[in-house]
């Protein structure tokens, strides 16, 4: 079976099998997607059955006139039988009195049964289901029927209390399960926003579990929730870009294959509605990912991790640009690379400062003069006992610096030269013997050392942050308390505060890191030109 999709901009409209049941439809926010989910289920009355934890437990006007919707089956319960009450405000309220109505019917069908057959067995009911799927969510609670009351008792607490007093999540969970149970069979069942109200933890193990309830249903998510389109297996993914509200047509695409991208990845940027910028750094703790959103506040800022992963998923985004259309770059630490390497890289859209790494970044003399006026410290002064301290770190270190250098050239000369066809292990190791005088690691270690106390002869300080690897440099050169600040902590979050405010001095500290990787101004023109 096929669904016909909602029509595009060029009046076509494409059609999706549904045979892997599971299509997470995904957007930014005012893209169009409640819009584009309406015109489904319109579409496909009959079959399409609609959840909204947001309208079942709060919206006591809303009711839903679907077939075969939550509010229609227990609207055709009281007009069939004077069981169930009918002054339930909300679908919440509407879904628990079919399972108590069901559950009661099966304990009269059970009772009579037992008069005529005494090996009649009590069938298992929805409720049944609701219970034992809710404690499994949520281990350590229980579910209690007494008196036609539905009571909670945890292991933790001996008292029992009312299910009205559950959490917003605790409800959600039970109603998702029993709006499940009462969908049509072969149902296409829409969910809007599944995330919500549930902790992180347990989003993903909930609805794998509901989908294992109803293998002969697909499933249809609405969300901008990335992680958990990112957690759905053998799922198609529908991209809405705008919606056309005049004459009813979207921008979207189903999404291709994307092998070489992870999910996650891939569904964050195309919900951000900006270009993306790859970082490395771990996205919570990392100094990259606290400094880059807010010197380039017009990318989405994605931390990946390690500067291979950002060179790979940056290549693999933009051999996808055809389909998306959104510039994506990178941003790698320089370390030990040549300027052979950095310009390579740059031709691939991956940035590189002209400092070896993030710390050194926070060092530039401008971000130093900026911190230190801000606490009314002599920035000149400032600047000059940091710049010495920093040139005699450096001097006492040149040659393990110089040492590491030539350590990283060797690596990166023997892996461009390695690889070559050979006729037999000679001829392998005459070349990889050949290679060693060639490359004469000697030679350029002790280039290096001339090169480096060349620096410090000179007091070239640009020269030294970009050589100088070292993270313990800020607190090494003392820049925090020369501040008036009491550690490195204190120094970097006044940097981020500063940018945060985004005042004049936000703008120095800015134009000094743009500046750093070559950079014009902060919207990438740089970059743009000479990538093509």
């Amino acid at each position: 079976m096929k669904i016909l999709l909602p029509p595009k901009k060029d009046k076509t409209r494409e059609e999706i099998a549904i045979g892997n049941r599971q299509i997470t439809i995904i957007g930014a926010n005012g893209a169009g997607k409640t819009r584009f989910t309406e015109r489904l289920i319109n579409d496909l009355q009959g079959q399409a059955f609609r959840m909204s934890i947001i309208s079942a437990l709060y919206d006591s006007r809303e009711f839903d006139s679907l077939p075969g919707s939550i509010d229609m089956l227990y609207k055709e319960s009281i007009e069939r039988s004077n069981l169930l009450r009918n002054d339930n405000s909300s679908q919440a309220e509407r879904l628990m009195s079919l399972l108590f109505q069901e559950e009661m019917l099966n304990l009269i069908s059970y009772k009579v049964s037992l008069s005529e057959k005494p090996e009649a067995k009590l069938q298992p009911t929805k409720l049944d289901k609701v219970i034992e799927v809710w404690q499994e969510i949520f281990p350590g609670s229980k579910i209690l029927i007494e008196g036609g009351k539905m009571l909670i008792s945890r292991d933790c607490d001996t008292t029992c209390y009312s299910s009205v007093k559950l959490s917003a999540g605790e409800r959600a969970v039970m109603y998702y399960v029993g709006a499940t149970l009462f969908a049509m069979k072969n149902a296409i069942i829409f969910i809007d926003n599944p995330g919500i109200f549930l902790h992180q933890s347990i989003t993903k193990s909930l609805w794998d579990r509901i989908e294992q309830l109803r293998p002969d249903c697909t499933f249809i998510y609405t969300t901008h929730d990335i992680d958990f389109a990112s957690s759905r297996t053998d799922n198609t993914v529908i991209w809405v870009r705008e919606y056309d509200a005049t004459d009813g047509i979207w921008d979207y695409d189903i999404l291709p294959d994307h092998a070489e991208l992870s999910d996650d990845i891939y569904l964050t940027i195309i919900g951000a509605r900006k270009p993306v910028l790859f970082i490395e750094g771990d996205g919570v703790h990392s100094i990259d990912s606290k400094l880059y959103p807010l010197i380039f506040p017009q990318y989405t800022v994605k931390s990946l991790g390690s500067c291979n992963k950002v060179i790979e998923a940056t290549r693999a985004f933009n051999d996808l640009r055809t389909f998306h259309k959104m510039d994506s770059y990178g941003i790698v630490d320089r370390d030990r690379r040549d300027d052979g390497e950095v310009k390579y890289l740059r031709t691939r859209k991956i940035l590189v400062p002209n400092v070896a790494e993030i710390e050194n970044i926070l060092m530039l003399e401008e971000v130093i003069r900026t911190v230190a006026t801000r606490h009314k410290k002599d920035e000149h002064k400032v600047f000059a006992k940091v710049k010495a301290s920093i040139l005699d770190l450096f001097k006492q270190e040149v040659k393990q610096q110089a040492l590491m250098h030539t350590r990283h050239r060797v690596k990166r000369t023997l892996e461009y030269r390695i690889d070559g066809r050979f006729n037999n292990i000679n001829s392998l190791e005459d070349h990889i013997n050949d290679l060693v005088k060639e490359i004469n690691p000697r030679g350029m270690y002790e280039a290096f050392c001339r090169e480096f106390h060349g620096y410090v002869a000179s007091g070239d300080y640009q020269n030294v942050l970009r050589v100088f690897n070292r993270k313990s440099m800020i607190p090494s050169s003392n820049v925090s308390n020369l501040c008036g600040l009491s550690n490195k902590e204190a120094y970097i979050r006044t940097v981020i505060n500063i940018l945060k405010q985004n005042g004049r001095d936000a703008q120095r500290i800015r134009n000094a890191v743009i500046k750093c990787f070559g950079l014009d101004d902060n919207n990438l023109n740089a970059l743009k030109t000479e990538a093509q």
